[in-house]
């Protein structure tokens, strides 16, 4: 992971790791990255970014979307739409309440990748970084994927940063979205996360069809 004088690990990421398993021979590195994981209300989401061999530059102002603030994140997306490839794959509240969070990850990463190969992508040819340590992909698929995990991915690859970007842009419209329909719970500020107004709402108005249940204390 790349380093700052300090020492600490660089926020900025690069396409050193990509450029990494271009040198060993993959033609195409996607990224995955989730969000939405712990909100009580909402889908979750997992975006999926495709990167070629041959690419050499990335958007500039790209991190992790956990570090933007919604604004930036908002401006970069067309740029990370340019750059390449991408997808977002959603499962919904209620099939979470059925089916638990990680396989809903996995259905939801499984689903981009549909999308990536519907548009073209050599999906099966190609190496997947999932960020994080658990493999949770690999469960729902129905022929295997090579996929490596990485911790801290999201920050030093620029392709699972775009990842990131695409699907916390995506999950936000679709809770603004949501804010609408269901305006007491505050979605448009809190994304569906358990902030106070959230409970609040919760406890004047009680559940809708885009809480997950079983989450609900």
């Amino acid at each position: 992971m790349p380093s700052n004088v300090s020492g600490a690990p660089s926020k900025d990421p690069t396409l050193a790791v990509e450029f990494d398993y271009f040198a060993r021979g993959a033609q195409v590195v996607i990224g995955l990255d989730e969000v939405g994981r712990g909100a009580i209300a909402g889908p979750v989401a997992v975006g999926a970014q495709a990167v070629l061999a041959g690419v050499t530059e990335f958007p500039a102002g790209l991190r992790d979307s956990k570090l933007l603030s919604e604004k930036k994140r908002e401006t970069i997306a067309p740029l990370v739409n340019e750059w390449g490839v991408g997808a977002v794959g959603f499962a919904t509240a209620a099939e979470i309440d059925e089916r638990g969070i990680t396989a809903m990850l996995g259905e939801s990463a499984r689903r981009a990748l549909l999308e990536l190969h519907a548009a073209g992508v050599a999906v099966d040819q190609a190496l997947i970084i999932l960020d994080g340590s658990h493999d949770w992909l690999s469960p729902v698929l129905r022929s295997p994927l090579n996929i490596v995990t990485r911790v801290g991915a999201d920050r030093a690859c620029a392709s699972v940063a775009a990842a990131s970007v695409r699907a916390k842009v995506a999950r936000d419209a679709v809770m603004r979205d949501a804010h609408e329909t269901h305006p007491h719970y505050s979605w448009a500020s809190n994304k569906g996360y358990g902030a106070a107004a959230h409970y609040a709402g919760i406890a004047d108005h009680g559940l809708t069809e885009f809480h997950r249940k079983t989450w609900v204390k």
